[in-house]
């Protein structure tokens, strides 16, 4: 079961092994997932596409602030 954390009116996120993006993620979110390579942030564009940055974070907390900074500036 995904979690969620609220920041700036932005719900960021956090996956499970295992559970899709967009089952779990709405438009105007954040997904953090983790792979194998690192940990991934994903946004939820209005029709429901995910993009990514083009390199995983190494950390749990990398992924989260980049999450927590891109609600602060709208950059979803």
């Amino acid at each position: 079961m995904p979690s969620t954390v609220r920041h700036r009116s932005v719900n960021i996120v956090f996956l499970e092994e295992g559970e899709a993006i967009l089952t779990h993620c709405k438009p105007g979110d954040i997904a953090i997932e983790h792979r194998p390579d690192g940990w991934w942030t994903s946004f939820i564009g209005e029709k429901g596409e995910a993009d990514s940055y083009d390199q995983p974070y190494a950390s749990y907390n990398e992924a989260l602030w980049a999450a927590k900074a891109a609600a602060e500036f709208g950059l979803r």
